[in-house]
């Protein structure tokens, strides 16, 4: 997901249906932090049923590179330590600060995280759910 810095984010709006948003996450202080414009509808959807789930942006069809998928829940951070924190944390990762003004920040409570990957003439896939262990298929 760091590779390209952009993922897609899956959201449920307020009918239930889903909605796909890009967002940059950023992996920093051993979080996964989500920054977004407060007045986004992602905001929104997060505020009201925080699970979510983030794709690392795929932009090879022949998926060189592999893939990951992230799920969870987007907890809301108001503390100024955290918030100065993942500031830092972003100017460091992208070289730049920030976006000026005020943003939404959450904190992903990761439950599951999958990896998929061509090795050699086939995918291994990889696939982790919060409480059990790492697993792995070769897939051909």
């Amino acid at each position: 997901m760091e590779s390209h810095r952009l993922g897609l984010l899956a959201t449920l709006r307020r009918d239930g249906s889903p909605r796909i948003s890009p967002i940059e996450p950023l992996f920093a202080r051993g979080e996964l932090w989500l920054g977004m414009m407060t007045g986004s509808r992602k905001v929104g959807d997060i505020r009201r049923d925080a699970r979510l789930a983030i794709h690392g942006a795929t932009i090879d069809p022949s998926n060189a590179e592999g893939d990951a998928k992230i799920s969870g829940r987007g907890l809301p951070v108001d503390d100024q330590a955290s918030i100065d924190g993942f500031l830092a944390a972003f100017e460091s990762a992208t070289g730049y600060p920030p976006p000026p003004g005020p943003f939404a920040l959450f904190r992903v409570d990761v439950k599951e995280i999958s990896t998929v990957r061509p090795v050699g003439d086939h995918l291994v896939i990889e696939w982790w759910r919060e409480g059990g262990p790492v697993r792995r298929v070769d897939r051909r």
